[in-house]
Parts: structure tokens; sequence; C-alpha cells
């Protein structure tokens, strides 16, 4: 696309009205008086002024378009009354090619019924002061009237293409980003796919082989596999190879292990997640409680990315004695509770004491 710079295209508009008011000067000799076309003169130079002074928006502000229509009409009362319509007038009709630039620069901002109306209003006013339709042509009022059709016809067009082209790019970026995200996804079921085929392929080959006849060991390991594979579901970005072997490993030893991933980590950088990760594996690995359960913090919460609580079931003796005085128990004791901070603070403590506490609060 071919662009000029805005202080260009302002500064030629800026010279195209002031020509006109050197056409003015140049001919103050021939009106009546020349005090009400230097007034006219003061005038038009203000308002093409407020028309071409920096704005942030293109569109003209409501209140200069309708200062540009009535300094047309007041400058036609103070500039043609003192010319005569039957003499050679000269330069000193300036003020009807002042209005169509004064125009043009409206429409360009896209004031265009502000821009019409002063174009009609010039038009009355030359008839009216000439009494000649066939003047219009020798005065130059025909000119205002095909430089705002053409500048209307011109703003009108880069308007549509420009609403065209956000819309394009707009479109363009959808379809890049639907792209990435199948690309993502394929990605994403392929890495599980391989993942799911080195974990459980050797069992399925194994309940081939044996026509499905599985002893207990062998059927407690199926029941691994099937949590692992839930974990691969719902543990997301909480997993790692040190995780999932950590965790295969206590639920192997009786731990009951579960992962829940609802995307509050997703946007940490690959040393942030691998320094949480190595977190969750060494305290899987290391546990010596019977139900654990890791969690990510919720999206509003900026300092905690991941909270590991770990279960203990109160002693046998205990539990029994506390169902013969006050019926079943529930009690269970809190053997961990970590908060895994989102970035790292060296120094800082996130463990809190065990304390008991029953599941049923």
């Amino acid at each position: 696309m071919i662009s000029m710079p805005r202080i260009l295209l302002v500064g030629l508009a800026a010279l195209f009205s002031a020509y006109h008011i050197v056409l003015g000067v140049y001919a103050i000799g021939v009106p009546a008086s020349p005090w009400p076309s230097v007034v006219a003169m003061a005038l038009y130079g203000a308002a093409s002024a407020l028309s071409l002074a920096p704005s942030p928006a293109l569109r003209m502000p409501l209140g200069v378009a309708a200062v540009n229509l009535a300094v047309t009409a007041v400058g036609f009362i103070l500039v043609l009354p003192q010319l005569d319509p039957a003499a050679d007038n000269g330069y000193a009709t300036w003020f009807i090619g002042a209005v169509g630039t004064l125009m043009t620069i409206t429409v360009v901002r896209q004031r265009p019924w502000f821009a019409w109306a002063g174009i009609v209003v010039m038009l009355a006013a030359v008839l009216a002061w000439s009494h000649d339709p066939l003047a219009l042509a020798a005065l130059g009022a025909i000119g205002g009237p095909i430089w705002v059709g053409v500048a209307h016809v011109t703003t009108v067009s880069i308007v549509r293409s420009s609403r065209e082209a956000a819309l394009f790019e707009q479109a363009e970026q959808r379809a890049a980003e639907w792209h990435a995200q199948e690309e993502a996804e394929f990605y994403e079921r392929r890495v599980r796919l391989g993942q799911m085929d080195r974990m459980v392929a050797p069992m399925l080959r194994l309940i081939v082989t044996s026509d499905g006849r599985l002893d207990e060991a062998e059927r407690e390991e199926c029941r691994h596999l099937e949590a692992a594979m839930r974990d691969e579901i719902r543990g997301r970005r909480l997993l790692d190879d040190s995780v999932r072997r950590e965790v295969l490993a206590a639920r192997r030893r009786g731990v009951e292990v579960t992962l829940l991933d609802d995307g509050g980590i997703d946007d940490l950088d690959r040393a942030e997640h691998a320094r949480i990760t190595a977190v969750i594996a060494r305290q899987i690995g290391s546990t010596t409680a019977d139900r654990v359960v890791v969690r990510t913090a919720h999206h509003d919460d900026d300092e905690v990315a991941v909270t590991i609580v770990g279960l203990r079931t109160a002693e046998a003796g205990a539990a029994s004695a506390s169902a013969s005085a006050d019926g079943p128990s529930d009690d269970t004791e809190l053997e961990l509770w970590l908060e895994v901070p989102r970035h790292e603070e060296p120094g800082a403590d996130s463990h809190r004491p065990p304390e008991s506490f029953e599941s049923g609060r």
C-alpha cells in the first residue's frame, strides 16, 4: 500500500487555503469596501486552522464542521455585496474557491453532510448575487462541487478498504490461531498416545499372551496403569517423567494419589515448571501418608502454584476406641501440607505443621 505522511497532506491543504487568502489580498482594492473582505479572510483562516489542527481522530469534531458551515454563509454575506456582478471582479471572488477548499477539507475529515450543505450555500449565494446560472462556471463555482464529490467518493472508498483490510487481518489472525491450535492438539495427542503406548503396551501384550488370566499382582498393576492414564487427562502440567515414576511407585506402596490440574500453572516458563514438578516428585516419593492430593491453586492466587496435601488414617487402636465411645469415626491426620510458590523465594518456608482434623467437616 502506498501512503503519504499525514503532515505532508496537512501542509498541502494549508498551502491551498493560504493561496485563496493571497488572492483576496491581491484583489483587496476591487471591492467597494475592503474591510468586509478582511473580516472574511480572518474567519476563513481561523476555520481552516481549526480544520487542519492536529487531532487524534480523523473525523472532524462536530463543532468545527458547524463553524465551517457558518463561516461559509457569513463570508458570502461579507464579500459578495461589495462586488458588482456585471463587472469583471477578477480575484476579488476568491471566497468562492476558498469555500470549495474548506468544504473539501471538511469532507475528507468525514463530515460529508456539512460539506455538501456548504456547497449548496455557495451555489445559492452566487446565484442570488449574479442572477445568472451561466456565471457559475465563469466564477469558478463548479470546481467546488467537483472537488467535494471526488473527495467524498475517495474518502468512502478508503474507509471501506481500511475496514475490509482490518477484517481480513482479523480473519487471518483467527486462521493462524486455529492452525496453531490444531497443530498443538495434534502434537499433544501424539505425545499422549506415545506415553500411553510405552506405559500400557507391555501389560496389554501380557493380557493377550495369558488369554486374560492374570494373577492378583498383575490385576493390581492394571489398576495402577489405569490410574496413570487418568493422571494424563486430569494431571496435565503436574506431570513429568519423574512425577510419573514417583506416583507409580507410591501407588505400588499402597498410597492413593490424586493429581488435579485446573490450569493455574499453564503460564509458567520451563524452569519454573521443572522446579515445581521436582518438588511434587520429591514429596510423593518421600511421603508416609495414605492419601496424597496434588492440585493447582486458584487462578486468582498470584503466589501459590500448587498445593500438596497428605492424609494419614488414624491408628487402628485409637479408631476403635473412638468408635466404641462416640460411634463410627472418620478421623484422619494431616501428614503434609505444602504450598509450592509460583516463583522461587529463597528462605521461604511453606510447610505447615501436621494437625488432626475430622474429614467430615
